[in-house]
């Protein structure tokens, strides 16, 4: 365990899916050595008694579940909305990672985008989205690692790194093919780059090319066929609302029919331990 600490926080809204999210962050703890921290929101005009009570049953949570998992558990309410607020908290605490529980894309979030997302794009922390509780709590055997055109997939490098460092994974590299001699340069230019500092790391890799198609339906196919452990990507860069509307391909990811954990990187994001890894890290 580190000196210096970090904090892995769990939104809990006290549902089967938040619940699922506190074993795999156990799980993930138990690896790097950080401590749980339960994150409940609440309007901001809740009243003072049932604020009371919101904090004393989300303490007993903890404390039940921390005697549990014999690991240090936290508990803290921020008031806010879940798009805002979570951000907030876990950038303000430079929380090592997120792990957040979701019911994947249902009903009037078809029409919105994937509530999950909108959560997670305002954070300069990574988040793990879940669905399903881990099957084992061992390592995380295999990553998918998708690789296409967008220079925002040199962030999620250093994420790969953390996990295969921290977890012993094998990294498979998914690369989107295109007729495009442009795209495909710059393509071929993030696959050297990834594979540069995944040797550097000694971390096991595979290159794996799959053919022009859905590239977000390709991976999660690839993902699937393998029985990943996780499926590693980064969100794109300003996304609009358009985006929320017409379905930016990462909320088809993050809600898989699979359940694969899924890994979001933004842009930009803060790193609490990889950095140490990545000597010569530059843009």
């Amino acid at each position: 365990m580190e000196d210096n600490q970090k904090i892995i926080v769990v939104p809990w809204d006290f549902t089967p899916v938040a619940e699922n999210a506190l074993e795999h962050a156990v799980k993930i703890s138990r690896m790097v050595g950080d401590s749980i921290s339960l994150l409940h929101i609440v309007d901001p005009g809740i009243k003072k008694n049932v604020l009371g009570e919101k904090k004393i049953l989300l303490q007993h949570v903890a404390d039940e579940n921390g005697r549990k998992y014999n690991i240090k558990i936290t508990s803290h309410i921020a008031k806010g909305t879940i798009f805002t607020s979570i951000a907030e908290f876990v950038n303000e605490k430079d929380a090592s990672l997120v792990v957040m529980g979701t019911h994947g894309i249902k009903g009037m979030q078809k029409l919105t985008g994937s509530w999950a997302l909108k959560v997670l794009v305002r954070s300069k922390v990574p988040f793990i989205v879940v669905q399903d509780p881990p099957p084992d709590h061992g390592r995380y055997h295999n990553i998918v690692f998708p690789v296409d055109f967008r220079r925002e997939n040199k962030e999620k490098t250093k994420m790969a790194i953390y996990m295969g460092k921290y977890f012993d994974s094998k990294v498979h590299i998914l690369v989107a093919s295109t007729s495009d001699k442009s795209l495909s340069k710059r393509t071929k230019i993030n696959l050297s780059f990834s594979i540069k500092y995944l040797i550097q790391n000694n971390i096991e890799y595979e290159v794996h090319e799959v053919p022009k198609g859905n590239f977000a339906q390709q991976t999660i196919d690839f993902a699937q066929k393998m029985n990943a452990d996780l499926i590693l990507i980064v969100t794109t860069k300003n996304i609009s609302f358009a985006d929320y509307m017409l379905g930016a391909s990462e909320q088809y990811i993050i809600a898989n029919s699979s359940k694969i954990p899924v890994c979001c990187v933004n842009p930009r994001a803060s790193f609490t331990k990889s950095s140490q890894f990545m000597g010569g890290w530059g843009d």
